[in-house]
Order: C-alpha cells, then structure tokens, then sequence
C-alpha cells in the first residue's frame, strides 16, 4: 500500500481523498495556488505545497509544479481527483515516468475514452449499442452534410475532445448545418486545441443515465448500478439520483452488462463511469466513458455501503477486486450546491460566506471545504458543496432532501439552494417523470 499520496486537486474532492487516505493510514500531501491558502484540504493534510499564482494553468494544470511537488515530498502516488488533470493521459504517463503511481487508469486507456470518435468505434466492435452516427472524424464539410442527412435530422455535432457541452451543436435541419458545424469547431478548437467533429443522431427526449463500473489489473470488472443524471441545465449536472426512477430491474441488468462489457474491452483498470443515453423507449446507447471518478460518486457509496475512493487506491496499489456486481439497497439524492445567483441566469457568485450552516441528521450527508469566513474564488468551478439524502425509498430521500435544504443557510454570496427548494417540490419531478430537456421549461421566481 502507498505510504504517501499528494492530492492533485482543491475543494471538496481534495478534502474528500484527504478523510478517507487519513482512515487508510496514508500521509496526504496538499498542492495549492495562492488563492486556495485557506483551504480546508491544505489545512487537514500533512504536508502542503503552493504550487502558483491562483489561475489554474499556473497551479493546478501545471505538470512540471505537481510532479515536483511530489518529488519533493516522497510521494509515492497522486490521486488527481476530477476535472483539472485527471483524464490528461500526459499527466499520467509522466507520473508513471517518474516513478509515482497514478491513481487512475492508464494513458492508452484515457487516450481510448478521451477520444470519443475512437472510444465508439471501440464500443461498436466490443458490441456495445451506440446512437447511430459517423464511423470516425470527419474533416471534410461537404462529406459531413452527406453523412447528416444519411443518419437523418435532428443530428447532434460533436467535438472529439468535448465535454460539459462544449464544441456540442444540435442541428434540425440542413440548412442550418454549416453554420452550427463551423461554431462547434471553433469553440472545440478554443477549449481543448481539438477541432475534430463527429456526427451522431440526435436521440430526442433522452434519459443520462451513467453506469459506476471498477476494473482491477487483473482482468476483473464490475459494475456497482445506475446514476440518474438527467437534470441538467446546458449539459451541466445539478442533480443526481440512485436508482434511477426511469430505469426498470431488466434494464439495469442490460446496462450493467453492457458497462462491463465496455471495460472489459479496453481491459480497463480503476474506478470509472460509462455514461448511456436512454430513449423513452428504453432503449440504451453508449454515449462516453468518464475514466475518472465522478463529482456524484457519493450517492453510489450510500445505496451500496461502498467507499469508491478507497477502491480507486487498493486497486491502484495492485489489490484485487472481488468481481462482485451490486445493486442499489436503499435511494440517495445528491443536489449541486453551486455560488451561482439563480436569480440571474446562474450567474457565478464568488466573494465571501459570511454564514455557514449545515443540515445534518440520520441520512444526511455534505461533502464541502467550505466554511463562514471562507472567500469564494472567481478562479475556478462554481461548485461549493454537494448535499447528499439517502433513505429507504425515493419519497423518504426527497422528503430529507427538502428538510436538509430548509437547514442550508449560506449567507454573503447567492448559490442555488433556491433552484434546489423550488425542485424538490416540483409535482413531476416527485413523480420521477423527467429528461434532460425537464429544466428547459423549469422556471424559478424571486
């Protein structure tokens, strides 16, 4: 096992790798800019390291700052965390370069997934269902308008490189296609240097429903069920939930089955998601493949008892896994506690809390680093917390949930309890009938 970690990371995540490797007996080692100074995860850590000036291609996504940070501290792995470096398979490949264990899967395996023109045509051979589409990367404008109108409008044109909706277009129509083609690379060239495009159909009334698989180095793989992730607001998650309303017993069996056959075809190893879209149908295709752990990775651990950071460094450390599936025993709600004002189209709202209270109680769980007199950067993600409910059925999970909410009190800067109160007493949302289109429509009043 390691005897010491640095957690390539900030936030609550950081603060998160930091609790468990502290009940592992693993020193931690913090890195953070200068922004970050007051920072619970630099405060509860063993050692901490400034690493830049707050920007985070400065700090953060600076290779050459954590690699050494590590190296002076003797650190024998890095846990990247989620978003910053964690799918930059470079990243990984130096850390194994220099010695240092990274805890996540390996370069090619990031590489696979990362590209997702290349991880479908992965999928497709390892017989995995896909939304009908391009065979690759298309170059050529005129070669894609023939590809669109042979898969048929509506079509959505994506970004290889893409994520959280960037370099994304949704097309209904031919003559509207060069346009939204020439956006999306552009906008996919300006956020990830990767102007490459592909073509899928555009599945309307979809469900994102994302399957928690782990995979060890010795060829075992399983998954631990279904997150539904369909509240979103322009492709951003604010709320999570475990099981899925929509998802029937077969259908999780199918798409479990599915989400290990995918990992099992890269010979996956660590803790990852397989994201699918299901269409009112219930018909399911791969939409991605997350190789990383995930932001709502605590509503898992609550249904089934499970610590997936800890798994994430056993199997890291070369510890098997025992190849067990597993299924939701209870129901978890995870809400996005964002410094956004709700009020103004979700506009970021950094500065400082000049209040802080938790909700707390039987099934009631807050994953921060933040606190009353803790001064919110305008640097980085607007995530402040995540409020997590669990209980043992969807009504009882809301119920806490709407109670949990009431007790949240924030003070000094807007965040998104507001959206979150008006939700879970939302009659259809209640119900569990919802898509990923249920927010267009959502309004919320001061």
């Amino acid at each position: 096992m390691f005897k010491k970690i640095l957690i390539a990371n900030r936030g609550e995540i950081a603060l998160r790798i930091i609790r468990t490797c502290k009940e592992m007996g693993i020193k931690t080692v913090a890195v953070y800019s200068t922004a970050d100074e007051n920072s619970l995860h630099v405060r509860f850590a063993d050692e901490a390291v400034c690493i830049g000036p707050p920007e985070s291609n400065k700090s953060y996504l600076n290779v050459h700052q954590i690699i050494a940070a590590a190296e002076v501290t003797n650190a024998d792995a890095i846990h990247p965390g989620y978003g910053f470096l964690a799918e930059n398979s470079r990243f990984a490949k130096i850390c194994n370069e220099a010695g240092i264990k990274f805890i996540g899967p390996q370069p090619e395996h990031i590489d696979q997934m990362g590209d997702k023109a290349t991880a479908r045509k992965t999928m497709i051979e390892a017989g995995v269902p896909v939304v009908p589409g391009t065979d690759g990367i298309i170059k050529d404008i005129e070669v894609a308008k023939k590809e669109a109108q042979r898969i048929g409008y509506p079509v959505m044109v994506k970004a290889t490189a893409g994520g959280g909706g960037k370099g994304m277009r949704l097309v209904w129509a031919a003559e509207e296609f060069e346009k939204n083609w020439n956006n999306a690379s552009n906008e996919a060239a300006s956020a990830f240097g990767n102007g490459d495009l592909y073509i899928e159909k555009f599945v309307e009334e979809p469900h994102h429903i994302e399957i928690q698989i782990a995979g060890d180095q010795y060829g075992k793989v399983c998954h631990l069920s279904e997150r539904d992730c369909s509240i979103q607001r322009r492709h951003q998650k604010l709320v999570e939930e475990t099981p899925s309303p929509f998802i029937t017993d077969e259908l999780r069996q199918k798409m479990g089955d599915a989400a290990v056959k995918a990992a099992q075809a890269i010979n996956y190893e660590g803790v990852g998601t397989v994201e699918f879209l299901v269409d009112k149908n219930r018909n399911f295709f791969f939409m991605e493949m997350n190789t990383r752990i995930q932001v709502e990775h605590p509503i898992t651990e609550e249904v089934i008892d499970f610590d997936l950071i800890k798994e994430q460094i056993k199997i890291a450390a070369g510890v098997s896994i025992s190849g067990k599936n597993y299924f939701p025993n209870a129901h978890s709600i995870e809400c996005r506690i964002n410094a956004e004002d709700v009020f103004n189209n979700f506009r970021p709202s950094p500065g400082l809390i000049t209040t802080w209270h938790s909700p707390g109680g039987h099934g009631v769980r807050v994953d921060t680093h933040a606190y009353a007199g803790y001064k919110i950067q305008p640097y980085y993600d607007s995530m402040i917390a995540k409020l997590i409910t669990v209980a043992q059925t969807r009504e009882e999970a809301i119920s806490k949930m709407q109670r949990a909410l009431d007790e949240f009190v924030i003070e000094g800067i807007h965040t998104t309890i507001p959206f979150h109160k008006k939700l879970m007493n939302d009659p259809d949302f209640i119900k569990g009938e919802y898509t990923t289109k249920f927010l267009e429509n959502f309004k919320i009043e001061e």
